[in-house]
């Protein structure tokens, strides 16, 4: 494969144009390789005159007269002698299956490569072309064409013989000839006309632009694009003819076809061939000697260009000069340009030598990338196309991508595309390791190492630990945090740390990475002394993760005093593991811990430590005041003598008041209020909890004589004792801050009293008289009687059974019915009656039969 790519770049020099050397970085279109094998020892013999190309083999035509079948390597597969001169043309169909072949001295042959049966003929001048119909195989007139100093048609009739027919004659030799569907194209010393087979009809003459070029030095280029579009190509001339179907409205005596030239520009060199490549053309260009703009090494060296047609010009995109064998004897009748239409092949045919260009893949593409040495884009190029990579390892662009980046000292990203580069190579990852240890870089490798289930030789994380323990401690520690335990030898490792510490047993990151060191060897007790010593907020972890709480029975003051908060949620959270006796006995002599612990405790179960609550009224004077009234509140199980005599004790006057008051002295717990706080709207608030009358009047009495406390008294007394009560009890001329405002306000809370009670009295007054109307038309309704219902008092049914006859029957609203006979009398009230069963209810048992037996 190196000597194809080597002799691809020999065959394709780019020109030295001024503008090409300026443009360096232009990736080329096409790729080149000579066509050797057989071809090779034909052409030391021989010289190539012809080719044709299919998509299954070659047909070659040479001077001397032969036809060699070739496979696309260039292999010898069949011969056959034609004749002893030049062959002039060879014709295959699309099938492969027949060849027409003719030559200088004019014999003509066309035959079945299978079964040799055909036409065979000899003429008595050089025949320059044939062309066999695309569908000849397929076909049953079998029809082909000619061209010497004519162009003849031949199709063979139902006879089973050949009939020839003139197409045309009198311009000249016919140089070319190309025949595609049902067209026919054909050159000759005038133009290029088009005949339609299926009209019988001559469409168009395109005549050549520079009559002054020799025919047969110049030849005619002719290329289909597809069945109705023609490229011509003549001198430096190139047209684009499309066939078009005429309007039949304006056909009159006119061909029903007729042609439009698309495009037409001029080229700066002679053409020897064109082909087609999507919507661009593969040019073959002859160099004359003094051509303009070529420099003396690369004059008459054929090129291959690729151009963009446009409707006036044309852009060139690449443009390849060729070196092939004997280029400088080579005139441009000597070249031509055959291509494969399934593969993009284009065979450049010279007397001694064929080249093959092909369009660069994907894999030239990456070549093309890491010989320039975009390494970037040719790993990303090699990504995308991983799956159609043939000559091309992934891996193997990568690795040439590190040793770029290493040498541009770029270690960091050099490491980095290890991890996508190397992948599962484990051999390849120990190489790199070593190479970076080499040149100094173990640490910029170091994050980018296996680490998951494949992973490289514990040596390897050792040595490059043993680097960053010898120049990063917080490298090192990092790495601890991140690799897997299991990557290296943690004993060796323990004991490189240990050593590193007797030279600097205080430093705290290196303990910090000891006890992670421990943990991962399941050392547990060792790593929860380190951290409770470092005062290491990972040591709450620890303990829960690993189940540590058997180890800290004896350390939870240490814990305590280094987070109070998570030591006692922590403690609460695992009581079955830690009783909260053995909790409270390891804190008795820290009364400030305890009183944390207990008070956490008391938060989420009031009655859970109950037997602890005495203690805890001592703990919460001390250190907590704020929640001592809170919790006096909310315990079921506090002692209140105790806790009145701790508070008194204290002077705690708020406290003492609720004690007192839950104690029952609520007398004494107001005296309080109002002598030692003196505060008289707590006062008030007080005796409106308790709602005592007797209250009431002790606050009366105690704040009669005080102006202040009268006015708060009149403020706020006015819905619980008559103010009038207050009032009169004040001594006349005593000045009371405020007393018009507080006057004004008792009498608008009372105007506000009777308004509400007016207020009810109109909805309530309003309700029964709706309740009433509804109870009354529920009453007139009607009450459906029949003959299932009967008398409440004889029990048979309320309707005779001839009701013919004359019958009572008195109905209840509470729909018991009664025969009119069945009823008692009226009694004391004539005209009025009663349900005897519902009065009887409201009366008591018996009554009911009592008053039926009346």
């Amino acid at each position: 494969m190196a000597e194809v790519e080597e002799q691809g770049r020999k065959l394709s020099e780019e020109s030295t144009d001024e503008s090409e050397e300026e443009d360096t970085e232009e990736e080329p279109k096409l790729k080149y390789e000579r066509l050797t094998n057989g071809v090779t020892e034909i052409l030391q013999k021989d010289a190539a005159s012809c080719m044709t190309v299919h998509d299954k083999f070659l047909a070659l035509g040479t001077h001397f007269g032969k036809v060699y079948l070739l496979d696309i390597q260039g292999n010898v597969t069949q011969k056959f002698e034609i004749s002893s001169v030049k062959i002039n043309q060879i014709s295959l169909d699309e099938s492969g299956d027949h060849v027409g072949i003719c030559s200088e001295d004019g014999k003509v042959q066309v035959f079945g490569l299978y079964t040799r049966e055909g036409f065979h003929e000899n003429f008595d001048c050089p025949i320059k072309v044939v062309a066999l119909h695309p569908q000849f195989s397929k076909s049953n007139n079998k029809q082909f064409v000619t061209g010497g100093n004519k162009l003849l048609l031949y199709e063979r009739n139902w006879l089973n013989r050949w009939k020839t027919s003139v197409l045309h004659e009198g311009e000249g030799n016919i140089t070319n000839v190309k025949w595609t569907a049902n067209l026919i194209a054909w050159a000759n010393n005038v133009g290029v006309k088009i005949y339609d087979i299926c009209s019988k009809q001559r469409i168009t003459n395109v005549l050549r632009d520079n009559a002054s070029l020799r025919p047969d030095m110049y030849p005619c280029s002719l290329c289909w694009k597809d069945n109705t579009t023609l490229i011509i190509g003549w001198g430096s001339s190139v047209k684009i003819c499309v066939v078009k179907e005429r309007d039949p409205t304006q056909m009159r005596d006119l061909p029903s076809r007729y042609v439009e030239i698309v495009s037409a520009f001029e080229t700066e060199f002679f053409i020897s061939g064109l082909a087609p490549l999507a919507d661009q053309l593969v040019t073959l260009y002859y160099v004359k000697e003094n051509s303009e703009h070529v420099e003396e090494e690369f004059r008459t060296r054929p090129r291959l260009d690729i151009i963009q047609p446009l409707a006036e010009g044309c852009e060139e995109i690449s443009s390849d000069a060729l070196t092939v064998r004997n280029f400088q004897e080579n005139q441009c009748r000597d070249y031509r340009l055959e291509h494969s239409e399934g593969e993009s092949l284009f065979y450049i045919v010279s007397p001694k030598d064929i080249v093959v260009a092909k369009e660069r893949d994907q894999d030239d593409h990456i070549d093309w990338l890491l010989e320039k040495k975009k390494y970037e884009e040719a790993l990303m190029a090699a990504e995308i196309s991983f799956k159609n990579i043939k000559r091309h390892d992934v891996q193997k662009i990568g690795m040439a991508f590190i040793n770029h980046l290493v040498e541009r000292g770029d270690y960091d990203a050099a490491a980095r595309k290890c991890q996508k580069v190397l992948g599962k190579n484990m051999d390849l990852w120990e190489n790199e390791v070593y190479r970076f240890k080499t040149i100094g870089q173990l640490k910029a490798i170091s994050q980018y190492l296996p680490r998951g289930d494949l992973r490289l030789r514990p040596a390897i994380y050792e040595m490059i630990l043993h680097e960053f323990l010898k120049t990063d401690y917080e490298g090192f520690a990092t790495l601890i945090r991140e690799w897997p335990g299991e990557l290296y030898n943690n004993m060796a490792i323990v004991q490189a740390v240990n050593e590193h510490l007797k030279k600097d047993p205080t430093n705290s990151m290196l303990l910090t990475t000891l006890a992670e060191l421990y943990t991962y060897d399941q050392r547990y007790d060792r790593a929860l002394e380190i951290y409770l010593k470092l005062r290491h907020k990972d040591v709450y972890q620890l303990i829960h993760k690993h189940n540590l709480f058997s180890s800290i029975k004896d350390k939870i003051v240490l814990l305590m005093d280094f987070d109070k908060e998570k030591a006692v949620d922590m403690l609460l959270d695992n009581e079955d593991k830690i009783s909260m006796d053995k909790v409270v006995e390891e804190l008795k002599d820290r009364s400030e811990l305890l009183h944390v612990y207990l008070h956490k405790l008391f938060k989420r179960d009031h009655h859970k430590g109950q037997k602890y609550h005495e203690r805890q009224i001592s703990l919460y004077a001390e250190f907590d005041r704020p929640n001592l009234l809170p919790f006096l509140r909310e315990s079921m199980h506090c002692p209140l003598e105790k806790a009145l005599e701790i508070c008194q004790q204290r002077h705690f006057v708020e406290e003492t008041v609720f004690l007192l008051s839950r104690m029952g002295n609520c007398r004494r717990a107001l005296q309080m209020i109002m002598e030692e706080l003196a505060d008289v709207d707590k006062a008030i608030e007080f005796a409106k909890e308790q709602d005592d009358r007797e209250l009431w009047e002790d606050l009366i009495s105690y704040s009669i004589d005080k102006p202040p406390f009268i006015t708060g008294l009149l403020n706020n007394i006015g819905t619980h004792v008559d103010p009038i009560l207050l009032i009169h009890r004040i001594k006349e001329g005593m000045e009371i801050p405020n007393l018009r405002d507080s006057l004004v306000k008792i009498l608008q809370d009372y105007n506000l009293q009777i308004l509400l009670r007016e207020g009810c009295k109109k909805i309530l007054v309003a309700d029964s008289l709706s309740l009433l109307q509804r109870m009354h038309r529920t009453q007139k309704r009607g009450v459906r009687v029949d003959e299932e219902n009967i008398c409440e008092s004889c029990h048979t049914p309320i309707l005779p059974s001839d009701t013919a006859q004359a019958f009572g029957v008195v109905v209840f609203h509470c729909r018991h019915m009664f025969h009119k006979e069945c009823l008692p009398s009226p009694g004391n009230l004539p005209g009025i009656q009663y349900c005897n069963i519902c009065s009887a209810k409201r009366r008591g048992p018996g009554s009911g039969i009592l008053e039926m037996k009346k």
